[in-house]
């Protein structure tokens, strides 16, 4: 109805016989009952939407109502849902397609076919300060999203990416919740200074500092290490992931690129969209596998065979114990996201809200994550101004139980567990823990509920900037970000705790407080400059970035507690005995301040879509450095040839082709500040200071020189592709502490080495649509890496590491880094059975035995969508590495059982013909294959069918399986587990197992709508 009606009832009912106040109500009702039928012509349109030659449906299409703020998402088949009023218009977007607007008219059902504006090479990767596209790419960076993210339980960025980019190995330092994560991208560069990637999150790169103390080792535990530093991220608000992994890409970023770069960019609002997202998650794990101990009964048969008096209560205490149940739990997870989204074509924003709470599956140990971010852009002048805010906040609160990995003797909860006698009880008849009397016993049990360590950090990354675009091609760009961590450490031993005596002086408790402040600032500013001269493209970008990093840390710890009054005495330092002699009180602290001031260039030319050069120079000064090298100089240069545009390549073979090759200087300062100046240490005797370090004016820069190959492809209209590298990195200059030249009073001196750390290797990726059809779609995609790594020169004697820990084990390290051989490969003395006595025959010397390192790592998903269900199977695996099995050495070792100890059965069978007294010793024995294939990750997704007039947009339930199989020879529990608190003078050591947190066999049941 329109206008025209409305004018012709008023003039029939002006012109009937009734009143001039019915004609009002008439014509009240009338247009009521019009405006209703207005309304009713709103109509819900459904539909899918499907990429042009292929009927497989584009998940994340962005279809909006033109002219609105109304709009929702395909799901993951494609299909979407929306109501719209009469005479609309859909709008359908899609990064790497051209948009089209489509009249709904009178229709219900709209089906969209989008054209692809790019193929599959030119979807943008971001790059340092930058983005550009896979085809126009001349280094080699490997992108991920959503779609190829690990699924489960995710406590930190790096997870969402293990196994599943070639060149990027990763081995986590335990199961336990939110440890940190060993990240090796194309081999380990140094000895000393740190081996992990340099992270940047949305062009803030952080301070890789650990945000907490852990817990020391003083308390007579061992050291516990910090929890990895990145979980203040939610993993539920990235939208990508790019690994920037050799020098012509990373040299960006000079002095902090030696070891890769991972540039983490989070999700934002869309423009013509407002949608609402809600998900949770339940998970239930358990731990994979468990050390098979003896029973009570099989305990004591053994112990009567070693000799021991088992009607002594030391040997039988009468109880059936299992004492790895009583300290594993199965442990259970909730998690649970809240974003919100949208914008028009002035603002975007983007809201997000994740809660985390995670149990470890060893009692009482535990992360709970609450995190927050904002992601806001506006437009101002006609866009030519844009401002842009992006905030991330979190509340990470740590549980951890005595887990250290470097304990002696006494053990921890896990090694007390595995060999604690079974015939013990947990608890002595007067209700108190049970103990031999022995000063060095200590019950698993009491050892998990009487020592107490935890943390709680806040921690705030906010970030500003504003683009001014002068130009139509050329742009300025400020960035300030502040990166600010607060965390508080804190950690306790009771009273009367048994086994503390050799520790604790009188077992009368122990406490400390340790508080840790990181503040990191960034100011940068950069100039875009983007022009096309005929067949000619030019791209560059030009910028100054400056730096500030400050950590901060003090600790009060206390002892001598005076008797506990009934109530909980833990990290009470109210009740410390300060009286007599009792020294109840200890303190100190820390900072450590550093600045980094740097310029920077990139210039990208193409030449008839053709020929692609690449030139990068940072230049870096950095306050760690003398003063004779404060500043360093890192270029380098990528080029490539896209043969697939040459017209001697047949196209219906080839539908890209790419050449690409690189080199470049990266370098490495991830070392302790002042290391080139004086520093001084309090001497507590003598009540004044000593000095502790020589100045050296020269110390520079680790560097790290490579050079590379690869090819990237696509074949059969792009149905498989693939990309193939060679790579070469050197690293010289190492910086290593050394004593101090006589008569210097000080102890150490820090100088560079020169050496050559070479890793050298072969990376292939591979992808293939082997299905697209109307019902089954399944693509696969396969990563696989060769690496070589060799300590090619080293100009000093040998440096020792690889310490070995447990009784009789003290002093004994398996891992001297030699010229000539693999960094950390494995120096041991040949096992070669038994004497007639029984006891263990070596061989003379020690000699190489093998690398940690694997020499081929692999990654295999298959993802399937079927309809309304989706699925994704995940495996990877690796071979050729070894790993040293220390538990089997300190604490299943048979002799142990000699001593009263429990050990598994395979210890007994193995080890036939070996003395019950012999003591443990290092050799080739314990010294096994870390091979394994594993099945990662699988996950099944199912959309649920909405009726037309539900609220939601879309609905779907979803099924995680988490480390499901485990294919491996070694007899440990997992050998893909690195020991973090294995070090000896600093120097880190690799493939040492040493009672690890076991990891876990996880299966997650979650829901999540769109509204």
């Amino acid at each position: 109805m329109n206008n025209h009606f409305y004018r012709w009832l008023g003039r029939s009912l002006r012109q009937g016989a009734a009143s001039n106040s019915l004609a009002k109500v008439v014509l009240m009702a009338v247009t009521m009952l019009v405006s209703l039928g207005s309304y009713a012509q709103d109509r819900v349109v459904t539909g899918k939407v499907v990429e042009s030659g292929s009927d497989s449906g584009l998940p994340g299409v962005s279809v909006a109502v033109k002219g609105t703020n109304k709009g929702t998402q395909t799901d993951v088949n494609g299909s979407y849902k929306i109501t719209v009023p009469s005479n609309a218009t859909l709008v359908f977007s899609f990064v790497g397609f051209t948009k089209q607007e489509v009249a709904v008219g009178n229709r219900s059902e709209l089906n969209v076919t989008l054209v692809s504006e790019t193929k599959a090479l030119d979807e943008v990767v971001v790059v340092g300060y930058g983005t550009t596209t896979k085809k126009d790419a001349t280094g080699g960076v490997v992108a991920l999203t959503a779609k190829d993210f690990n699924k489960g339980v995710i406590a930190s960025p790096e997870q969402l990416l293990q196994g599943r980019a070639a060149g990027v190995q990763m081995t986590p330092n335990s199961g336990e919740p939110g440890a940190g994560i060993n990240i090796r991208i194309r081999g380990t560069t140094s000895i000393r200074s740190g081996n992990g990637p340099l992270y940047v999150v949305d062009g803030v790169p952080l301070d890789g500092s650990s945000t907490t103390d852990g817990a020391d080792g003083s308390a007579g535990f061992g050291n516990v290490a910090a929890k990895n530093p990145l979980n203040f991220i939610n993993p539920n608000d990235i939208e990508n992931i790019s690994v920037l992994k050799d020098a012509s890409a990373a040299a960006i970023y000079g002095s902090r690129g030696a070891n890769g770069v991972v540039l983490i960019t989070t999700k934002k609002g869309k423009s013509g969209q407002s949608n609402l997202n809600f998900s949770a998650n339940t998970s239930i794990a358990s731990n994979y596998k468990n050390y098979d101990v003896m029973s009570a009964s099989d305990f004591l048969t053994n112990a009567k065979a070693a000799g021991l008096d088992i009607t002594s209560k030391l040997i039988n205490g009468g109880a059936n114990t299992d004492w790895q149940k009583e300290v594993y739990r199965t442990a259970v997870t909730q998690n649970y996201n809240l974003s919100y989204g949208g914008g028009n074509d002035v603002t975007n924003y983007f809201f997000s809200l994740g809660y985390n709470d995670q149990q470890g599956t060893v009692k009482g140990t535990a992360m709970n994550k609450l995190t927050a971010r904002v992601n806001a852009t506006h437009k101002l002048f006609d866009n030519k101004v844009v401002l842009a805010v992006a905030m991330t906040t979190s509340q990470i609160k740590d549980k951890s139980a005595a887990t250290g990995g470097d304990i002696g003797f006494e053990g921890n909860v896990i090694s007390r567990a595995i060999q604690t006698n079974p015939t013990f009880p947990i608890y002595a008849t007067d209700g108190s823990y049970y103990t031999t009397g022995t000063p060095s016993f200590r019950n698993p049990v009491s050892l998990l509920n009487q020592v107490k360590i935890g943390a709680n950090t806040a921690r705030t990354l906010i970030n500003f900037s504003a683009t001014w675009n002068i130009l139509s091609n050329l742009s300025y760009k400020a960035n300030v970000g502040l990166d600010n961590s607060t965390a508080v450490s804190r950690t306790s031993v009771e009273p009367g705790t048994p086994g503390f005596a050799n520790n604790i002086p009188g077992n009368q408790g122990y406490a400390r407080i340790a508080n840790r402040y990181i503040t990191t600032s960034t100011i940068e500013h950069t100039l875009n400059y983007k022009t096309t001269l005929g067949k000619s493209k030019i791209d560059a970008i030009g910028g100054f970035s400056y730096q500030k990093f400050e950590n901060q840390g003090d600790y009060l710890q206390a002892n001598f507690f005076i008797a506990n009054p009934g109530g909980d005495l833990v990290n009470n330092l109210s009740y410390v005995d300060n009286s007599g002699t009792n020294k109840a009180y200890s303190g100190g602290s820390s900072r450590s301040q550093s600045e980094l001031q740097s310029y920077f260039g990139r210039a990208n030319y193409t030449y008839d879509d053709k020929y692609l050069l690449t030139a990068t120079l940072r230049v870096d000064g950095s306050s760690k450095f003398g003063l004779n090298n404060k500043y360093g100089y890192f270029p380098s240069f990528g080029a490539a040839w896209r043969l697939s545009n040459e017209s001697f390549i047949p196209k219906e073979i080839f539908s890209d082709l790419k050449l690409r090759t690189g080199y470049g200087i990266t370098g490495n300062q991830e070392f302790p500040t002042n290391t080139s100046l004086a520093t001084y240490a309090p001497n507590a005797n003598a009540g004044s200071v000593s000095k502790e370090n020589v100045p050296n004016p020269d110390i520079k820069w680790e560097t790290t020189t490579a050079y590379g190959v690869g090819l990237d492809f696509a074949l059969m209209k792009g149905k498989l592709s693939g990309t193939v590298d060679y790579f070469n990195k050197s690293t010289d200059n190492l910086l290593f502490p050394f004593a101090a030249p006589q008569p210097d009073v000080a102890t150490t001196r820090w100088s560079n080495i020169p050496a050559d750390i070479r890793n050298t290797g072969v990376e292939l990726s591979l992808n293939y649509q082997i299905l697209a059809g109307k019902k089954l779609d399944w693509d696969i995609s396969v990563n696989t890496t060769f690496l070589k790594n060799k300590v090619a020169r080293l100009d000093v004697a040998t440096i020792q590491t690889g310490n070995l820990y447990g009784q009789g084990l003290s002093g004994v390290f398996i891992q001297p880094i030699t010229q000539g051989y693999p960094l950390y490969g494995f120096f041991l003395q040949d096992f070669k059975g038994y004497d007639s006595n029984g006891n263990t025959i070596l061989s003379a010397e020690k000699t190489y035995k093998g690398s940690p390192f694997p020499t081929n790592t692999w990654g295999i998903t298959n993802n399937f969508t079927y309809g309304k269900w989706n699925a994704s199977l995940f495996i990877n695996g690796q071979s050729g590495g070894y790993i040293y099995n220390n538990t089997a050495t300190a604490v299943l070792n048979r002799g142990s059982l000699k001593q009263g100890n429990n050990v598994t059965y395979q210890t007994i069978s193995s080890t036939t013909g070996q003395a019950y007294g012999d003591a443990p010793v290092a050799s080739t024995f314990y010294l096994e294959k870390s091979d394994f294939i594993r099945v990662s990750n699988l996950s099944i997704g199912y959309n649920v069918a909405l009726p037309a007039n539900s609220f939601a947009k879309s609905l779907n339930l979803s099924f995680t399986g988490q480390n499901l199989l485990l294919i491996s020879n070694y007899t440990g529990l997992d050998p893909e587990i690195s020991n973090p608190s294995a070090t000896r003078n600093g120097v880190p050591s690799l493939g040492i197992d040493y009672i690890a947190y076991p990891t876990a066999r996880t299966f997650t049941f979650g829901v999540s709508a769109n509204f």
